[in-house]
């Protein structure tokens, strides 16, 4: 991904905060299957009677109404399909970003969305993960990748920006480690000869929203997996070959 934030910063404007959530789908709740697993995972985990760091799942975007519903803004997005289905409110501001808390099953999470605009979004995600002290490897950022075909999910450990400048200030914030996983969300590449920067900042066709809110409910029961199952079990389940055919239904 050689390109995904041409636009500047410094060049966007000013925001007019908007924490409108995005539109309603139909999403479980987590008290289904995934909860079940939840609770015999965490009554497994808690041997040591230690208090558990919550998990932080940051999605990356633009904030404003303007950018709502474009492919920059998938981060954005895929942190609201979570805090619906799991009935966490985002409504407190904390380190230049709207966090909500909740649990998955008996695990802790925090939701977080940077309001720093995307090309600085590291300022906010370097304060949260200093003041909660969370492991960086219960640090899962979520952001548009122009490298990965549309409405594809790929789940890694680790890794480089890539280009993306709001990977690279959260990279920079975290004194320069690349050691936390994340979720790359497929925007596809622009057509034709379409500047990149302009191409992330354009909205979704109804086509697509919807095939993206198939990928949206995958991510759902990826975070769901990983939180209660390990970033093992939940990287086979979004990497595996049958899971990409799926996209194709």
């Amino acid at each position: 991904m050689r390109l995904l934030s041409g636009v500047s910063a410094s060049r966007l404007p000013c925001p007019l905060l908007s924490f409108a959530r995005a539109r309603p789908r139909c999403v479980p709740r987590s008290s289904s299957i995934s909860a079940c697993r939840a609770a015999s995972s965490s009554a497994a985990s808690t041997g040591d009677g230690g208090a558990r760091k919550p998990w932080l799942f940051v999605g990356l975007g633009n904030p404003g109404k303007i950018y709502q519903s474009t492919r920059h803004n998938v981060g954005f997005e895929m942190i609201d399909v979570i805090a619906e289905a799991e009935g966490i409110s985002l409504s407190s501001m904390q380190f230049k970003a709207m966090v909500g808390r909740g649990r998955i099953g008996d695990v802790p999470i925090m939701l977080a969305k940077p309001q720093t605009f995307m090309n600085a979004s590291g300022e906010s995600v370097g304060q949260l993960v200093s003041y909660f002290k969370i492991p960086l490897n219960q640090v899962l950022v979520m952001y548009d990748d122009l490298d990965l075909p549309f409405a594809k999910l790929r789940l890694l450990p680790k890794g480089g920006h890539g280009g993306h400048n709001g990977m690279r200030s959260i990279i920079n914030h975290l004194k320069q480690t690349h050691d936390f996983p994340r979720l790359r969300i497929g925007i596809g590449r622009p057509p034709g000869k379409m500047d990149p920067a302009n191409f992330v900042l354009r909205p979704f066709t109804k086509k697509e929203q919807e095939e993206l809110d198939f990928t949206f409910h995958r991510g759902l029961e990826a975070v769901r997996i990983m939180t209660v199952e390990g970033f093992n079990k939940s990287a086979t389940f979004v990497n595996t070959v049958q899971s990409s055919e799926m996209l194709n239904r």
